[in-house]
């Protein structure tokens, strides 16, 4: 915002000791070749030294300046040279310091933000109602209406007796404000006010327009109103655009301090307030801890509904995925390498994504007789690469600076892998945290729902996941499962494979990894399902829907595992199918950098019914 705040030139009889003479001035003006004009005021402010302000548009000039007596009178006979404001007439204070830290001459729209083409000052403005008419009225009781037509923290700080406030956060806003005016005024004596005046050379014209028929402005505004009056009928201090942040009645600067953080004007005791800190926070923007943590959630959820709408990989793109030749390879060819790195695609497909100029070598196709060395890095360039959808409704649960907690939606994978890249979840996080690189703690299957924990830093991952590794963390799930187990309570110790299958499944196999599971029944269903508390003590991949489907009580909608001692044709669902039952309840660790226990819960899913125990 940018207004009058300094006295007029008559304010004193004497002059002050302090030597910072601040002067303020608009004009409203038709002016041509701002360019030209910028730079000759510019190059004049510098020579002068001085500090402050200077908005030139078409319509006029609105300037705020600071500086040597000397200097301040051989500026104002340089800008009354000029015929546009020969007879410009300036309000003046002094200080004892200066109030402006540089020194800016800028182009604008408008000398005073509006944003309504229709009024403009240099045809009409309101009727100028004199200070000292103003108080009379006020003695005698008239009838009239006071309209503060500044912004809301300015008048927080003071204003007249009885004043309406526009309540406006800026003042862009005051054709908006006007609507809710009470129908009456529009024939009744209207007095507006601002800190100098120029606001309401504006907002008066505005409500004329608008239908009200006795419309005043305040002339000179509040500070021309301490000068002639003093502070009859005006309760506390007003704003001012600069350094001293209010004045009193007096014309005085006041104990008002601003703050840094929200730039709110802040009385005494506002000082006072522990929640005041120098630079940092104050009464109106503190935020305790949970509420700077809720804040940061917001932000978050706001920044991942960007970056997941349009899902990232349903948008056509050539999809690089990297390949890097293991020792065993080295000296090898590289067809060989490939079949041997990803046998799943199958030999043929190889060589004929080679023969196509798919794989790549430093940016150049190359041909699978290549001799591969350990270390190199090769890229398979897919052209035009769409990606299956999955669900993006993931929702941030926790946040610090270390560590990241989301519930996450299934089917949705972690990594990118097979066919998904950009709809994953660690491509959306890494966009949403940037510059960070976020790392997963642990795993859940893409069908899997619930708690997830990532790390934010390297050190941080090199902490959390031995933590993961050792069985130090408490990890409950929920399960929908097919058939009725008849023991309340069990567990299953079955060792699972190391290795996947050739169809990417992992099997019950007595030389594999031990792994064990415990089961609680939560609920038996009429429907021949059960809800099922699971607490795996191991962390095995696919344990929990593996030991489920072993003792014949696969996990709803797994297509994998299925009924009967099956196994499914494909892994990820798609969000359109029925889901797969399994969630990630609860987790629970100690703090791997404030080393106090954590707990974290992401809401059962609908399909568990009413919330479980506890």
């Amino acid at each position: 915002m940018t207004e009058q705040t300094t006295p007029s030139t008559d304010a004193r009889s004497t002059e002050p000791l302090d030597r910072v003479l601040n002067i303020a001035a608009y004009r409203f003006v038709t002016l041509h070749d701002l360019p030209s004009r910028r730079e000759q005021l510019r190059a004049l402010s510098n020579e002068l030294q001085l500090k402050g302000t200077i908005l030139i548009s078409p319509e006029g000039i609105n300037l705020f300046l600071a500086g040597s007596e000397k200097s301040i009178e051989a500026f104002l006979v340089a800008l009354r040279s000029d015929a546009p404001f020969a007879d410009m007439m300036v309000k003046q204070s002094w200080t004892s310091y200066q109030p402006f830290k540089r020194m800016l001459v800028r182009l604008k729209k408008e000398i005073i933000a509006f944003g309504v083409h229709q009024v403009d000052p240099r045809v009409a403005t309101s009727q100028k109602l004199q200070a000292k008419q103003l108080k009379e009225w006020l003695d005698q009781g008239q009838p009239v209406h006071l309209l503060d037509v500044r912004n809301d923290y300015e008048i927080k700080l003071g204003t007249f007796h009885a004043a309406h406030s526009i309540g406006v956060e800026n003042f862009r806003d005051f054709p908006k404000a006007v609507e809710s005016l009470p129908d009456k005024w529009r024939s009744e004596a209207v007095v507006m006010f601002c800190t100098g005046g120029i606001r309401c050379e504006k907002a008066g014209p505005y409500l004329e327009q608008q239908g009200f028929k006795d419309v005043y402005q305040l002339d000179g505004g509040i500070l021309k109103y301490f000068e002639d009056v003093g502070g009859d009928h005006y309760d506390g201090e007003c704003f001012v655009f600069d350094r001293r942040v209010a004045v009193g009645p007096d014309l005085c600067e006041s104990e008002t301090e601003q703050c840094f953080a929200c730039q709110a004007p802040l009385s005494l005791d506002d000082q006072q307030s522990k929640k005041y800190v120098v630079g940092e926070s104050c009464p109106y923007c503190f935020e305790s801890p949970d509420e700077q943590a809720w804040r940061r959630r917001g932000e978050r959820q706001e920044m991942l509904l960007q970056v997941t709408s349009p899902l990232p990989g349903s948008i056509p793109y050539d999809n690089i995925r990297p390949i890097n030749v293991p020792l065993k390879f080295d000296k090898h060819r590289l067809l060989d390498c490939l079949d041997g790195v990803h046998p799943h695609v199958g030999r043929d497909t190889w060589d004929a994504l080679c023969r196509d100029g798919r794989i790549r070598f430093n940016g150049q196709a190359v041909n699978s007789d290549r001799i591969v060395v350990a270390g190199e890095r090769y890229e398979n360039c897919i052209p035009m690469t769409t990606e299956p959808d999955v669900s993006s409704g993931v929702q941030i649960l926790d946040e610090d600076e270390t560590l990241i907690v989301v519930n996450k939606p299934a089917p949705l994978p972690i990594h990118p892998c097979g066919r998904f890249n950009r709809n994953t979840l660690i491509y959306w996080l890494n966009h949403v945290y940037a510059p960070q690189v976020i790392r997963v703690a642990h795993r859940l299957d893409a069908n899997t729902s619930g708690v997830m924990l990532l790390t934010r830093q390297r050190w941080v991952a090199s902490q959390v996941q031995p933590i993961f590794a050792r069985g130090e963390v408490a990890k409950t799930y929920l399960a929908r499962v097919s058939g009725v187990p008849q023991q309340n309570q069990f567990a299953v110790e079955a060792p699972i494979s190391r290795e996947p299958d050739a169809g990417g499944f992992r099997r019950i196999d007595e030389n594999g990894l031990p792994a064990r599971t415990e089961f609680t029944v939560l609920k038996r269903l009429d429907d021949g399902t059960s809800l099922l508390r699971v607490v795996p003590k191991t962390g095995r991949t696919n344990q929990i829907r593996l030991h489920c489907w072993h003792i014949g009580t696969p996990i709803i909608g797994d297509n994998a595992y299925l009924e009967g001692h099956q196994f499914g044709t494909r892994q990820t669902l798609l969000p359109s199918e029925p889901p797969m039952c399994l969630h990630a309840w609860k987790l629970g660790l100690r703090h791997p950098v404030t080393n106090d226990d954590r707990e974290w819960v992401a809401p059962p899913p609908a399909w568990a019914g009413e919330t479980p125990e506890k």
